[in-house]
């Protein structure tokens, strides 16, 4: 039987809400002529200077993975659920938010930016990406399952590779260094 942390996972919903609720306000604030859709949560630095800005129903990609393949089995793993959003800007760069259940059944977020390098290998439906954040969650007796934990909040660096099946949608491998790797799809809109 599949449980949920409820405490864990209201905490992430909570601060979830919030930052969209936030975010969606801050949108509103900026015009009626812009939508939330145009809105950037990315900071302008992270947009590569006289790069071409992604097109306009390419901007912002859905993620979300039902499972993760642990290279190590443990009976304390629980099913990984993850689902995440980004936004991307000029120069094939990304910000990101994701909320997660992560491998001990504990509700976890990871803040992220990142690069991608589109038609790798002259396959043109293949890209690559890096993302390079902060992860919250992993604490108490978790606390040393990741490396440079502290207080729950620790350094990361996922690389993935995708293969895009139409121009909005694609299967992801995320590689999850020593613990593992994470299937996802994505939408791009």
């Amino acid at each position: 039987m599949l449980r949920i942390p409820t405490q864990g996972l209201a905490k992430c919903l909570l601060i979830g809400t919030l930052c969209i609720t936030a975010l969606f306000d801050m949108a509103r604030a900026e015009g009626s002529e812009q939508t939330w859709h145009n809105w950037n949560p990315c900071t302008q630095a992270l947009a590569q200077d006289n790069a071409a800005e992604p097109d306009p129903d390419q901007q912002w990609e859905l993620v979300l993975s039902p499972y993760t393949y642990h290279w190590n089995y443990s009976a304390e793993h629980r099913p990984v659920i993850l689902g995440a959003l980004e936004r991307h800007v000029a120069g094939e760069r990304f910000c990101g938010l994701a909320l997660f259940r992560n491998s001990f059944g504990k509700a976890a977020t990871y803040v992220y930016v990142g690069k991608q390098w589109s038609g790798i290998w002259g396959q043109p439906k293949l890209t690559a990406k890096v993302s390079a954040g902060l992860i919250y969650g992993y604490r108490n007796e978790y606390q040393d399952k990741i490396p440079f934990n502290n207080y729950g909040v620790a350094p990361a660096i996922i690389p993935s590779l995708s293969y895009a099946f139409t121009p909005h949608d694609s299967g992801q491998l995320m590689l999850l260094g020593t613990a593992g790797v994470l299937f996802a799809y994505s939408h791009r809109f």
